[in-house]
């Protein structure tokens, strides 16, 4: 697999959020795993690039992980 960064359109990663969310409700890192899985592992998406686009794009909530734990969720 090629681990050069990919260069990618401005609005990119915004659609591939918006994409993931199509499914449901998740947190930052089910939203960065849908991401890696609809591309077929073919984009990584690191929280250094998706927590301030997913705050750019805000809507979200407090609740509970499938472990129990208090996680954000984007909408």
């Amino acid at each position: 697999m090629n681990s050069e960064p990919t260069t990618l359109l401005q609005g990119t990663l915004d659609l591939l959020i918006l994409k993931s969310l199509v499914a449901g409700e998740m947190h930052g890192l089910g939203v960065s795993r849908r991401i890696q899985q609809i591309t077929g592992g073919a984009f990584v998406v690191r929280p250094g690039s998706l927590f301030p686009a997913l705050h750019r794009m805000e809507a979200s909530f407090w609740g509970d992980s499938e472990n129990n734990r208090r996680a954000k969720y984007y909408v």
